[in-house]
């Protein structure tokens, strides 16, 4: 399968593509219009902002075919390399070998343009040749040669240049027109020194607009370059006419002028769209670059230590590593302890304690201790490459909001046209004289502005997810973005969501005067030799109460009743209460009175204490309900638990009674989330385990715990990599800011180009002014979704 290509249906794949060349909306409109043309392309999505295309197609469409398409419409495109951001990090599958890396963002739009290097001269004739027809040939041959070589060296001229030179170049010489033309008083000379000044501005400094319209204008259509290109030239070539038949209005300034403005414009936003994609990059630049590899030497047998590329690990490799380094890869805990800091990876504040069994995540930094670690996922496998595709495939899609800016942009510059030519037939129909109108059309094509309009949501998707990143919330999508706001009722999964879905040692009762420690000791002593969730709950108690458990004789399990065993020359019981003769009254009391389950311990056939073992609320889960609520979230609780438990669940959270679903089946919970649909409300549905797929794929808004199943990460529309219910008010709360902020880009740019072009057209404002907030309309708009990079929980 080529690279870059995943399976999305029996029948169909799909393609992720880096485009160059787009330089505003009607591009990746175009683009998507010509795609969709494509016998066999069932949907084709370009994104301005991230230069990226996803395609998906079924035979007899190919990749190539799709690739020919594009470039055939002007447009360079290669195919993505699986884990590679172009401009950003790569998270390689091992084995595979090192790829090339993409070419850098900044000069791609300008390396398609550049030509091929000329052939080598043809080869003398043969020996038989008379000198005549020789010279004859030579003579006829050199001047194509030469003008061949000349059109070469020009077009590399023009086109080798980077996006800051040709910034520099046009400042330098604007200054001095605009100081010449506006402000120095006029002498003979002048109007020359602008023409000198100017031309290099016009034909080299906009040479990638003029390109680019001309490659449009080849294939029968108009981007924002051409209106660019139109309006600089128009005013250039007038005065350069008017100039030689003596006239006094020259707009030599204006062309200059614009030109600068408008390669500010496009150089600030390629900057502000590059720091959108700083909150991604940092993310997947957090993978370490090398590791420390444990091997063992075939003729001595000693484990030994090498440093290789990350690259060349291997599922099933160990590798070591110390205080201060990154952990390699996902993988689990062979040897050692240590708390790792995965504030960058997961969001989560505060370090985890790990020791051997755990399973820790490439990219977090090991504090304290040191850590033999067995590699368990590698390359494209981890969680880091993980939340790239995610965050890849949320920035590529659009929201159902932006189908509307499309559909004006994809008419949008032929409407421009029209009404500049309407407004110079109209002005000089009225009296005008041709300067003042030329100058009128001009301003009406340089300021309209559909860049704004294309950048409005693509911008703050990309700033928002990847915020979301750092976070740990991963919007799958940007249509889910609607949904997070039209939310009113939030459905939460208790085992694993408001608690932690690790049982623990909660409650000890004791009969008389035994002491507390003394019955834990005993009990923990005959549960070690148990694989019960409830005994190692018990076990893990004794350990943190730091006991030293005695050893046991006759160990035997009793399956779903407990176990037995000997210590010293007494048969202790642990287990359910029908395993003894006698109970007291008051550890049957106990048990009814504490949520959770509980067991006893005994022996000679009486029950001496009681042991509850329950599932624990997470720490931050009160505060993440009462955050919820502000948010305007009526919260419920939903679990298969009992009745006591989820009660006692609820009201450690702050969550109402009446808003408690329990003995709820798994087979059922997806009912429960219809059932409230069906009251009118939109819900979203937070969960972590298989029995919750069903219900967050029937949800409005799915947020899936990404520390539980597969299954359920895959149905959940919002992924919380931070296992906390805060992550839940952050993904939701930084949705809506995101949606907000691309309500407020669309509100700007539809406004501006709705007054803006009459403005321009009743010759309200001059060509350099229009120039100006044009190239100020698309910098606001990717600033505007910059703010999204200070959202804060």
């Amino acid at each position: 399968m080529t690279e870059g290509m995943t399976t999305v249906a029996p029948e169909s794949h799909e393609v992720r593509l880096a485009i160059s060349g787009m330089t505003c909306a009607s591009c990746s409109a175009r683009i998507e219009r010509k795609l969709g043309k494509v016998d066999g392309v069932r949907s084709a999505t370009v994104n301005l902002a991230t230069e990226k295309a996803q395609v998906v197609f079924a035979a007899p469409v190919t990749v190539e075919a799709i690739l020919s398409e594009i470039q055939r419409t002007g447009y360079g495109a290669s195919v993505i390399p699986d884990g590679v951001i172009p401009g950003g990090a790569t998270a390689k599958p091992a084995p595979r070998p090192r790829r090339d890396p993409l070419p850098s963002r900044t000069t791609s739009r300008y390396a398609a343009h550049r030509a091929p290097a000329s052939a080598s001269p043809a080869a003398p004739a043969g020996e038989g040749a008379s000198a005549a027809p020789r010279a004859a040939a030579g003579a006829s041959s050199r001047p194509t040669a030469l003008v061949a070589r000349w059109r070469e060296a020009l077009l590399r001229t023009l086109g080798d240049a980077t996006p800051r030179a040709r910034l520099v170049v046009a400042v330098a010489l604007t200054v001095p027109v605009f100081l010449l033309a506006m402000v120095v008083p006029a002498f003979p000379a002048s109007p020359w020194l602008q023409l000198v000044l100017t031309t290099p501005v016009v034909a080299w400094c906009a040479w990638p607009f003029h390109r680019a319209a001309a490659v449009n204008a080849r294939h029968l259509a108009s981007t924002m370059d051409t209106l660019v290109s139109l309006g600089v030239l128009a005013a250039y070539l007038y005065s350069v006419v008017a100039l030689l038949a003596g006239a006094d209005h020259l707009y030599f300034e204006t062309a200059a002028v614009v030109t600068t403005f408008l390669l500010v414009g496009r150089f600030l936003e390629a900057r502000a769209k590059d720091s959108g994609r700083e909150a991604l990059r940092s993310l997947l630049d957090l993978g370490a670059k090398e590791v420390s590899l444990l091997r063992v030497d075939p003729r001595t047998r000693i484990t030994g230590e090498h440093r290789v590329p990350v690259e060349q690990l291997v599922v099933g490799d160990q590798f070591l590593v110390r205080p201060g380094e990154k952990v390699a890869t996902d993988g689990i805990v062979r040897d050692g302890s240590s708390a790792l800091d995965a504030s960058l990876v997961t969001g989560e504040s505060a370090p985890v304690d790990v020791r051997a069994g755990d399973e820790v995540t490439g990219g977090t930094i090991n504090t304290t201790g040191r850590l033999v670690i067995e590699a368990r996922k590698v390359g494209a496998d981890t969680m880091l490459a993980g939340i790239q595709r995610l965050v890849e495939a949320a920035q590529t899609g659009k929201a159902p909001i932006q189908r509307l800016a499309d559909r004006v942009s994809a008419v949008f510059v032929p409407a421009v046209l029209a009404i500049a030519l309407v407004t110079l037939v109209a002005w000089l129909a009225t009296g005008h004289g041709f300067a003042r109108s030329l100058a009128v059309a001009v301003a009406v094509l340089i300021i309209a502005c559909p860049c704004a309009l294309g950048l409005a949501t693509p911008t703050a998707l990309l700033v928002g997810t990847g915020r979301g990143a750092q976070l740990g919330a991963l919007i799958k999508g940007p249509q889910i973005l609607e949904n997070t706001r039209r939310a009113d009722t939030v459905v939460l999964d208790k085992t694993g969501t408001v608690t932690t879905g690790d049982l623990r040692l909660t409650k000890i009762a004791v009969v008389g005067r035994l002491d507390k420690k003394a019955a834990l000791k005993a009990a923990a002593a005959v549960e070690q030799g148990s694989e019960h969730p409830i005994a190692r709950a018990i076990v893990a108690g004794a350990q943190q109460a730091r006991l030293d458990l005695p050893r046991i004789t006759d160990f035997t399990a009793n399956p779903g009743e407990g176990a037995s065993a000997r210590i010293r020359e007494t048969e202790v019981t642990v287990g359910k209460a029908a395993l003894f003769d006698t109970v007291d009254d008051s550890l049957l009391e106990h048990a009814r009175s504490n949520p959770g389950t509980t067991v006893f311990v005994g022996w000679d056939g009486t029950a001496h204490a009681a042991f509850t073992v329950g599932d624990t609320v997470r720490d931050s889960s009160r505060a993440a309900v009462e955050r919820l609520r502000e948010l305007g979230l009526t919260p419920y609780l939903l679990t298969g638990d009992a009745e006591t438990n989820a009660r006692s669940v609820a009201d450690q959270v702050g969550i109402e009674s009446a808003n408690v679903r329990a003995d709820v089946l798994p087979a059922d919970k997806h009912a429960v989330v219809t059932q409230l649909q069906q009251q009118g409300k939109v819900v979203a549905m937070v969960g972590d385990g298989v029995n919750d797929a069903a219900a967050l794929a029937q949800a409005d808004l799915g947020l899936a715990m990404g520390s539980g199943s597969d299954v359920a990460i895959d149905s959940g529309d919002i992924v919380l990599v931070r296992p906390d219910l805060d992550a839940v008010a952050d993904a939701i709360e930084l949705s809506r800011a995101t949606l907000r902020t691309i309500k407020q880009n669309l509100f700007w740019a539809f406004g501006y180009n709705t007054l803006a072009i009459p403005v321009a057209a009743f010759g309200l404002l001059s060509p350099m002014i229009a120039g100006a907030a044009m190239a100020l309309s698309s910098v606001l708009v990717v600033t505007n979704s910059l703010r999204l990079r200070a959202f804060k929980r």
